[in-house]
């Protein structure tokens, strides 16, 4: 099924959604489905984010044709909420055995297999759904980018926020000018040390693994280890070889905002501070898992008549100073976005909250702003609507591809703490210190690939 192909620049301008209905004999070829049939898809990972994936899915009359969890007991609400569904641990045998039944799949595995269990899949021209980020490195979002162009296939990335009023509102008022030009934003996520531990060391306790899990099958591509609770089914988050801490989980949906309305584009450098954690090796970070806390700094260039831009992230509890026009009343939410323009402030909360500007003076300049930008049916909705050829989903992978690389690169700026790098986005190389671009990409375990 290949959706219709349409400029994202005529889809923003669009104030609602509107669809081409095309036969399935001028969509052609095998596995086009024309726009009258249902989406027959498997979901791979099924526990978690991935099960809640599947059934706002299913809610929306797509066919769970086939699941894949490598943990029974974590995907167990899923498996039994569709019976019908045949079950499956590997997705590769899911894939092999289920290719002419499915159009589509979901992918809510930890991050180390999202690119090899989306790369699969579009290689057999599936329609894909991934959670976010979209890859583990910086190297695996430019290669599904490229592949779901070539391959022609609908993508969408699950950052749930980019379909809301709230992120079409900071758009509108950012492009009328409410705030005027801005040159600085912070975003920040209270995530890390909060839903799990960073800044510790390996585990050495080697508990057996349970019967219900597949613990070579879970840990897939990376290097192998004893298995441990503190990785699965839910804690793998802060751990460099699985996760890619807070700001992997939750720049997707933060960075989101700003890198869309101000076109951000690729930074050309970052420079990452971290907490000194006492679980140092040599006094150089152990790399198992993330700091305690950091400050990420990224710096875009000017873009036409935009201005440069400092983009600040903090994360493990640390937040911007409030605005000194903030009313009393008001606070910054715990995960978010601030704004700073020529005339005023603006801030929102994650997930594309909707937007307050300061001085409160101008809230009613704001209000007025007319709606301008193409609204979504829903961010599910987008994507099982483009898998039929009715327009495209707005996160799709040529935009969330980028997003997720300007993401991963503050995650690579934690690997060398007080420098500042230097980075060519379109080589996808650090200039000034080439050694870190070893980890642009990582190396799979044998019987691995992209």
């Amino acid at each position: 099924m290949k959706p219709i192909v349409t400029s994202r620049r005529g889809l923003l301008a669009a104030s609602a959604w509107s669809f081409t209905i095309v036969p399935r004999h001028v969509l052609g070829g095998v596995g086009h489905l024309a726009p009258s049939e249902r989406v027959d898809f498997a979901g791979i990972g099924a526990g978690g984010q991935g099960g809640g994936d599947i059934g706002a899915m299913a809610a929306l009359g797509a066919n769970v044709v086939a699941l894949c969890d490598v943990d029974a007991a974590h995907a167990a609400g899923t498996f039994k909420r569709f019976p019908r569904a045949r079950v499956y641990k590997d997705f590769r045998v899911l894939l092999d055995k289920e290719e002419k039944h499915i159009d589509a799949v979901t992918v809510g595995t930890p991050d180390h297999i999202h690119a090899v269990a989306s790369m699969d899949a579009i290689r057999r021209r599936k329609h894909v759904y991934c959670e976010k980020p979209l890859t583990h490195t910086i190297l695996e979002a430019r290669r599904l980018t490229d592949a779901a162009k070539e391959y022609g296939v609908a993508t969408q990335m699950g950052n749930q926020g980019h379909a809301t009023e709230g992120a079409r509102r900071t758009n509108e008022w950012i492009a009328a000018g409410v705030i005027g030009d801005i040159h600085e934003v912070h975003v920040w996520s209270d995530r890390a040390g909060k839903l799990w531990k960073q800044g510790i060391g390996r585990p050495q306790r080697k508990p057996a693994v349970p019967a219900t899990l597949d613990w070579d099958l879970w840990l897939g591509p990376a290097p192998k280890r004893p298995y441990h609770p503190s990785y699965a089914p839910s804690k793998w988050r802060g751990w460099w070889d699985f996760g890619t801490g807070a700001m992997g989980d939750m720049g997707c949906h933060i960075v989101d905002h700003p890198v869309w309305a101000l076109e951000l584009g690729s930074p050309q450098a970052v420079e990452a501070v971290t907490t000194l954690d006492g679980s140092e090796v040599n006094g150089e970070p152990n790399f198992e898992t993330y700091p305690i806390a950091a400050v990420i700094y990224y710096e875009f260039p000017a873009r036409g008549k935009r201005p440069p831009v400092k983009m600040t992230w903090y994360e493990g509890g640390l937040l911007p100073p409030s605005p000194m026009d903030l009313p009393p009343d008001e606070r910054l939410p715990a995960n978010g976005v601030l704004y700073v323009g020529s005339r005023g402030k603006m801030y929102h909360g994650s997930h594309g909250g909707m937007p307050q500007v300061l001085p409160v003076g101008i809230r009613e300049a704001a209000a007025a702003v007319p709606r301008t930008m193409r609204r979504s049916p829903g961010h599910h909705s987008e994507w099982l609507l483009a898998c039929q050829g009715k327009g495209a989903a707005m996160s799709d992978f040529s935009y969330s591809g980028p997003l997720t690389e300007t993401v991963l690169l503050g995650v690579l700026a934690q690997r060398a703490p007080g420098h500042r790098l230097e980075w060519d986005g379109e080589k996808m190389q650090v200039t000034n210190r080439p050694e870190l671009n070893a980890f642009v990409h990582k190396e799979y375990r044998p019987g691995w690939t992209l």
